[in-house]
């Protein structure tokens, strides 16, 4: 499939209230029953794909490359609407993280387990890597949230030969005191499983995890960024996670159970879908996921 060369203009965050976005989410229920909470928690998760991409696979024009100067803003933040607070952004996986399999495969504490310290990830049929779709993503969405003055800083900016491993990428967010969290994702799945969904965490008490202090405002997080990813992509919630709201509950996900601080998990996307994955390559839509995302970050911010 072609790839798009032709990202739109920036644009800044529209803000929506919980209730609209929760509407927005709950496209064709007659509500979201017990909340986000309900339903979701230890079932079985969508499974990610091997990553079959070759290094030397086509890069999407127009796909914005990592900075040198590294996952951290370095300049200081314009005065804006979310001037103060403190936004980590957790781009999935790392390109490089097939080339260090055995390293990769070290299992790490969750808190409730043990589990591989990350994995390759995914890719679409004609070899476009998810580690590459989320670090692109990842960029697009620092350039939005730092134009509205968040510090904003990256787990990783394909700096590091693999990794960082779950729990650093947990550690990283809770040491930054960041205001929200949100990692970026594209699914494996099945052909015929289409659209997006957030993954919240679930109560988790055990080891070095307890989510009590986050399980709510998490929700909202989600909720917020759910709504506006319809309203900014067009996608539809998934068809085959979450019961058609966009949100799904998860406790077997390290990042979240070992974080202190608000975080999601998005999957934009399933790329072993060609309908999802000719918008997962394409520019154009990229940058509507990332201003989707940031729209849903603002929100959730201001209040």
């Amino acid at each position: 499939m072609p790839y798009d060369d032709s990202p739109p203009p920036v644009r800044r965050a529209r803000p929506l209230t919980v209730a609209a976005a929760l509407a927005a989410v709950c496209l064709t229920a007659a509500g979201c029953g017990g909340g986000p909470e309900a339903g979701g928690a230890g079932a079985a998760p969508p499974r990610h794909g091997a990553d079959t991409a070759s290094s030397t696979a086509p890069t999407p024009a127009g796909e914005q490359r990592p900075e040198p100067s590294g996952s951290a803003s370095v300049e200081p933040a314009p005065r804006g609407p979310l001037s103060g607070r403190t936004v980590v952004i957790d781009p999935g996986h790392n390109p490089r993280n097939r080339d260090h399999t055995r390293e990769i495969s070290e299992q790490v504490d969750i808190g409730t387990g043990r589990k591989e310290c990350d994995t390759t990830g995914t890719a679409t049929d004609d070899g476009y890597a998810e580690a590459r779709f989320t670090l692109d993503v990842s960029h697009r969405l620092r350039t939005l949230l730092e134009a509205d003055g968040a510090r904003v800083r990256l787990t990783h900016d394909a700096d590091r030969p693999f990794g960082p491993c779950i729990d650093e990428r947990a550690r990283i967010g809770n040491e930054a005191k960041a205001d929200a969290v949100v990692s970026v994702h594209a699914d494996g799945s099945a052909v015929g499983n289409r659209g997006f969904h957030v993954i919240l965490p679930a109560p988790v008490k055990g080891g070095g995890a307890d989510t009590s202090r986050i399980v709510r405002s998490s929700a909202d997080l989600g909720a917020r960024i759910a709504g506006h990813f319809v309203r900014t992509t067009g996608s539809t919630p998934s068809n085959y996670v979450g019961g058609n709201t966009g949100l799904d509950t998860r406790n077997d996900l390290g990042g979240l159970n070992l974080s202190t601080v608000p975080k999601v998990f998005v999957e934009c996307g399933n790329m072993r879908d060609p309908k999802d994955a000719a918008l997962l390559t394409s520019a154009s839509w990229r940058q509507k996921a990332a201003q989707g995302l940031a729209d849903g970050i603002s929100s959730y911010l201001k209040g």
